[in-house]
């Protein structure tokens, strides 16, 4: 089994090492690991760490491109692996097993794509976490309350992209969410649940940026279920914001 993974970056200088260096220390017994940095001719010094690091990044795309979305589209194209998972560049794998274990359940011929859970960690003191978001055990009808799996601890089969595509760049903040919405609730991907903290991800995020931006968040959110001609759930602009209440207080 070769499992790509990718990151989009962009002057990310500061932050990129950690995550090439977290994937550098993964545990690869027993599979092959693809791993494809796609920088969008970032000028902070960023494509300077991305070579430093040449031993561990197995392709490196440098072009300009139209958001993170089209990046990662690019990295999909590119990837030649039978399973692709994402890592993002502010972001690192939380364990050096973080790979094996997705690689363990994609060895099951009836399962689809992996989810685990992520930390929300300080972007000063990394071993300070913020919020624990535990995805808990798969039902599909989930996303009719808001719930979702976090995006980066998704591994799908490359197939599945083949057969229904990549992300809609044109759904702005909620293009990862349309992506889940289309694998995961329109063409049934079975999904299987790994309990452990798989990224541990820096506190941010540009849909929750400001008020202009979660709004436009909303939107996009019902997008995602329109686009796949599916009917959105009532409330979602409320129960998905509600959802990560429990990521609050159960650190």
């Amino acid at each position: 089994m070769r499992i790509s993974l990718i990151t989009a970056v962009f002057n990310r200088a500061t932050t990129i090492g950690a995550t090439i260096e977290s994937v550098s220390l993964q545990d690869v017994d027993g599979f092959d690991l693809e791993y494809i940095v796609v920088d969008g001719m970032s000028d902070d010094g960023t494509d300077t760490v991305v070579m430093e690091h040449a031993r561990v990044v197995t392709k490196s795309i440098r072009e300009s491109d139209s958001g993170i979305y089209d990046a990662l589209n690019k990295g999909i194209a590119a990837a030649s692996g039978d399973v692709i998972g994402f890592i993002h560049a502010d972001d690192w794998l939380a364990d050096p097993q973080t790979l094996a274990r997705v690689a363990d359940a994609m060895s099951d011929p009836d399962v689809d794509g992996v989810y685990g859970d992520l930390v929300y960690v300080d972007g000063q003191t990394p071993d300070k976490v913020h919020r624990y978001w535990r995805s808990g055990e798969y039902d599909v009808r989930k996303f009719r309350t808001g719930w979702m799996p976090p995006h980066p601890t998704v591994y799908f089969r490359r197939s599945l992209y083949e057969r229904f595509g990549a992300f809609d760049c044109s759904i702005q903040t909620a293009a990862d969410y349309e992506l889940l919405v289309r694998m995961m609730v329109r063409h049934g991907a079975r999904m299987k649940y790994i309990p452990h903290v798989m990224v541990k991800m820096r506190t941010g995020g540009a849909s929750n940026a400001s008020l202009k931006n979660r709004m436009q968040a909303n939107a996009d959110d019902r997008a995602a279920w329109v686009a796949n001609g599916l009917k959105p759930p009532v409330g979602l602009r409320l129960t998905k914001p509600l959802r990560k209440l429990p990521q609050f207080l159960f650190k």
